[in-house]
């Protein structure tokens, strides 16, 4: 999955993928919508490259305003049955959380009922960001929401997961995403040079759609956001996954270069 996603916010303008050594690809799109690439090969070889480069668009203001429907303006509220059917379990806790820690956590942010959705949303990511520390982490596999609170401490993936469960415990629709950020400034966390791999949240308003949320930065919107694919769980979002045939005494690595660098005036590649 290394095909960016088209959104009002973003444009694809190019697309293209080398693989070494050559292989047959069949593409096609998976639940969620993302574009995947299935690659077969046919000969044997010592080394396996994957090269992408893409050229979009971004199209996200900075301080973007979301047409949330006077019905979802203030929390609670009920999704439509039509749309509660189609979320369904992307509004339902992939954790496990028997004596309801996370539950009692997340209250803490509900200052009243009624009170406004999107503000809610917006004290949640930032109480993420307040309470946990950020740890780059090379390192395979993705902490529980319960293990970031107790470690106090996580990387981008971590931070995304706490806040789906989060908002997910109150009742709302979240997905998973997994992309690049780009930081020309050099200013956000979660980012070496202009930009890196990246994961963070979408959460469904009624009105305004899918919302961006990056903990990890305290940000709302798509700005300076890539979105590559979108799950109900992290580990459904990984760039690349596959299987191979060898010897227990070869000695595998794994090298990842990521550059996302300005092409010029409202464009990133």
């Amino acid at each position: 999955m290394l095909r960016p996603r088209e959104t009002r916010d973003l444009i694809l303008t190019s697309f293209d993928l080398e693989i070494s050594p050559a292989a047959h690809i069949d593409w096609s799109h998976d639940v969620s919508g993302n574009a995947i690439a299935m690659a077969q090969f046919d000969t044997k070889t010592m080394v396996l490259s994957i090269r992408s480069c893409a050229r979009v668009e971004l199209r996200a203001p900075t301080w973007p305003v979301f047409p949330i429907a006077p019905a979802a303006a203030s929390y609670p509220f009920v999704y439509s049955p039509d749309d509660w059917t189609d979320l369904g379990a992307l509004a339902v806790p992939q954790y496990a959380d028997e004596t309801d820690r996370l539950s009692r956590w997340v209250e803490s942010f509900v200052m009243a009922r009624p009170t406004d959705t999107l503000s809610l949303l917006k004290d949640i990511g930032n109480g993420i960001t307040a309470g946990i520390s950020y740890q780059s982490r090379e390192t395979e596999g993705t902490q529980g929401p319960l293990e970031t609170l107790d470690r106090g401490w996580g990387s981008c993936r971590d931070f995304a997961v706490l806040f789906a469960e989060a908002v997910r415990t109150l009742g709302f629709g979240a997905r998973l995403v997994s992309g690049y950020l780009f930081n020309p400034l050099g200013n956000d966390v979660g980012s070496a040079d202009s930009g890196s791999t990246h994961a963070w949240v979408e959460v469904f308003v009624p009105g305004a759609g899918w919302i961006p949320f990056d903990p990890t930065n305290r940000s709302v919107g798509s700005t300076n956001l890539i979105p590559v694919a979108v799950a109900r769980r992290i580990q459904q979002v990984a760039p690349i996954s596959g299987s191979f045939h060898g010897r227990p005494s070869d000695v595998l690595s794994m090298d990842v270069r990521v550059d996302v660098a300005d092409a010029g005036a409202g464009s990133s590649e």
